[in-house]
């Protein structure tokens, strides 16, 4: 006996690779819908995958078929999708969304957007809460069409329960930027040091994506209209995240300098998770909703994450390997390593 029927649109990313194959565990005959109708290696073969553009209506129309008891949407933003899911609620028996933690804002109205601004790093309640006012909602920007989305869905929660999960930072493999490749790659290249703004101090909440799987399968067992968020069950410091990455690689601890305040250049000191303060979600939400319990902890998924880095870059270029992340980080940032010999060099006692 199956649990019932789901349709998956975005199946061939991060997400949907796992949330597919926790699906197809949990019983559910799965439709996994993507632009090309690609295949991961460990879905089971009953999994179907459908080619689908899901800008086009009439194809995920066509996706839903003559109905599914729950859809996940790994890809949905802005208000337009949010109609056209709508559109469909009268053959979705309920839907879990995607969103993101990035919705926030602060009591000063500062949030993601703001933070390159001076004075705009948000500085949030520790830990956050889904009822933390975010951002307006709008079109053009990241976080404002993610809210967009989430008001246009949950005031259609009598027609069509969903799930809407504000994702922390992703990670695992198969990630467009994974953050891990900042220490990775100094491991792989020979740097011992680690230059970390904040005090080494900077948390920005993960959420493996196994544990997003987990909250998704979770979901699918217990629809309800509701907004929650989705991190791991730790949110480690930038500073033991590098030295979990040493351990992972069987590598000996790195040194670690530990600046006061924020990074003297781009390229020294500043990692994919330096914030000047800490983004720590609160679980007790997904707890109590849904019963949630993570499958792994940051460190214990490590490894996994380490050896498909490691396997990418080996084959070509890191820009070239991950080119949404070469696009949001420079080479000359992410792996500025002679401005950050040249700054240990003028440290008294500084070395390479």
């Amino acid at each position: 006996m199956t649990t019932g029927s789901a349709v998956v649109v975005g199946a061939s990313g991060q997400i949907g690779r796992a949330a597919v194959r926790a699906l197809a565990r949990d019983g559910w005959e799965v439709r996994a819908g993507s632009r090309r109708g690609g295949r991961d290696d460990s879905w089971p073969e009953e999994v179907r995958s459908v080619a689908v553009d899901r800008e086009d209506d009439a194809a995920l129309a066509g996706l839903v078929g003559d109905g599914c008891d729950v859809l996940l949407d790994c890809v949905a933003y802005g208000a337009a999708h949010a109609r056209q899911l709508t559109a469909l609620a009268d053959r979705i028996g309920s839907a879990v969304v995607i969103s993101s933690g990035a919705v926030y804002e602060d009591g000063h109205g500062r949030g993601f957007a703001t933070q390159d601004e001076p004075g705009g790093s948000p500085v949030y309640p520790v830990p956050l809460v889904e009822s933390q006012r975010t951002v307006a909602p709008g079109e053009g920007e990241y976080t404002a069409g993610k809210v967009a989305l989430e008001r246009a869905l949950l005031a259609v929660g009598d027609r069509l329960p969903v799930t809407l999960l504000r994702a922390g930072a992703i990670h695992g493999p198969h990630s467009p930027l994974p953050r891990e490749l900042y220490f990775v790659k100094r491991v792989l290249d020979g740097r011992r040091v680690r230059v970390l703004a904040h005090g080494g101090l900077s948390r920005f909440h993960p959420v493996h994506v196994d544990n997003l799987a987990e909250l998704i399968r979770l979901a699918a067992r217990r629809p309800g209209s509701r907004v929650l968020n989705a991190g791991d069950p730790k949110a480690p410091t930038v500073a033991e995240i590098a030295l979990a990455v040493d351990a992972a690689m069987d590598a000996p601890p790195s040194e670690l300098v530990l600046l006061d305040g924020a990074p003297p250049s781009p390229a020294v000191g500043e990692t994919p998770w330096s914030l000047p303060h800490p983004m720590v979600y609160d679980m007790t939400a997904a707890v109590r909703e849904l019963g949630y319990r993570p499958v792994t902890t940051y460190e214990d998924s490590l490894p996994g994450t380490v050896a498909w880095l490691t396997d990418r870059i080996a084959q070509q270029d890191w820009q070239a390997a991950f080119p949404t992340m070469a696009s949001y980080y420079p080479e000359e940032n992410l792996f500025g390593y002679a401005a950050e010999d040249t700054w240990l060099a003028g440290r008294d006692g500084g070395r390479t």
